[in-house]
């Protein structure tokens, strides 16, 4: 065979071969640019799967917005009920009874909600938040009272003065962590339990508290009739401190106090300034407890010893407990129930319904701190993360069935 020829066979089939490459290459783009992924026609899976949670995931945040406006308008309306509720309300939903049980209730919840700062988001566990939600009550007092100031002014100069206080008490509490940093607030609030109790100059009121004078408050505020504006001043309360601490889980000040919670070594090392972070979490807090302790003394007509007892901070940190600590719908839920829990126990304590029962039994039963540390037990016991955390397990577990 002649070489040449050889050759030239060889290299017309590859130009052949090359053609028939080229060819189906630009075949394949052609090709893919036809089906229906590439088209458009038909969405691709991935697509699908991407677009569902986030549809799933507005439904969910927008629920979440409108939960608190609908809670607000159904409580805000409450005044207005005639219904009775026999065995979980004295009387009519809007009778005076009724609704001075559910101010102290909600007063309560929000009193909670400003424990909760410190415990359950910056993970401070301190003995002394009673001092500062006395002081707002009793300087309050004094100051409508004895020094005949107008409301304003007495709540900016308790707010003020309350403020300082928590700088001074948070700041050398802070020097110390763990379990001496709780005995150091506990030495303050019981230092001012002293002195209150004491009554120096006759201005404490001593072991009977102080009581406001008529005169002193707005017309709004005194008289049975005026019962609903009282419960619309709770609310208002509580309104403010479910926004103050909303807003402030979502700051960059909240997310530097949950850092300090899960770990404020690591937190330390990476350059957060823990101290700081702590003493701000103390200061708001003790603001909102002090904010609390004014409402409590407008509602109630007065300002009670009690309010400046280690006993009423452990109160606190059992509704935060309660409710799911970090939680803000936590602690306001368990501020509520336990102060509910509380005044309805002290009248079952002393109904005819337990001389029915043995001597023993219905001398244990009639004690309504035996009944809420039972109830206590049970919550943690089921329920390690608080109702909350209870009632979102079970959401989440309707959901995957």
């Amino acid at each position: 065979m002649n070489p040449d020829a050889t050759t030239e066979a060889r290299l017309r089939a590859s130009s052949v071969s090359r053609a028939s490459t080229a060819a189906a290459g630009a075949a394949r783009p052609a090709s893919a640019a036809l089906t229906p992924e590439a088209s458009g026609s038909v969405p691709s899976p991935s697509a699908t799967a991407t677009s569902a949670p986030t549809s799933s995931t507005r439904a969910q945040a927008l629920a979440r917005a409108a939960l608190p406006l609908a809670v607000l308008m159904v409580l805000a309306y409450l005044p207005y009920v005639p219904t009775e509720l026999p065995g979980i309300l004295p009387g009519r939903v809007n009778g005076p009874g009724s609704l001075q049980l559910l101010a102290t209730c909600l007063v309560m919840g929000g009193i909670a909600l400003s424990y909760d700062v410190l415990f359950g988001r910056t993970g401070l566990l301190s003995f002394g938040h009673a001092l500062f939600v006395a002081a707002g009550s009793y300087l309050l007092t004094i100051s409508l009272s004895t020094w005949s100031l107008p409301l304003p002014v007495a709540v900016l100069l308790a707010l003020a003065i309350t403020g300082v206080l928590a700088v001074v008490v948070g700041g050398i509490a802070l020097r110390v962590g763990g379990i001496a940093f709780a005995m150091v607030t506990l030495a303050f609030a019981q230092a001012a339990s002293i002195v209150v109790l004491r009554n120096p100059g006759g201005v404490t009121g001593g072991e009977e508290g102080l009581t406001l004078e008529r005169e002193a408050l707005p017309s709004l505020l005194v008289g049975v009739a005026n019962a609903p504006y009282r419960y619309w001043l709770a609310l208002a309360f509580v309104t403010v401190a479910w926004l103050v601490v909303s807003l402030l889980v979502r700051s960059r000040a909240g997310h530097a106090m949950a850092a300090v919670r899960e770990n404020e070594t690591r937190a330390s090392v990476l350059g957060l300034g823990t101290y700081r972070v702590k003493l701000l979490a103390i200061v708001i807090g003790s603001l909102l407890g002090c904010l609390g302790g004014i409402v409590h003394a407008l509602v109630l007509g007065g300002s009670n010893p009690h309010l400046t007892t280690s006993e009423f901070t452990l109160a606190l940190l059992v509704m935060v407990v309660l409710g799911g600590a970090g939680s803000t719908w936590g602690a306001l839920i368990g501020g509520f129930l336990y102060a509910y829990a509380d005044a309805r126990l002290v009248e079952v304590s002393g109904s005819s319904l337990l001389e029915s029962l043995p001597h023993t039994i219905g001398q244990v039963l009639s004690q309504p701190l035996f009944i809420l540390g039972i109830i206590f037990i049970v919550v943690v016991y089921f329920a390690p993360s608080g109702l909350t955390g209870l009632g979102g397990r079970l959401i989440r577990k309707g959901r995957s069935t």
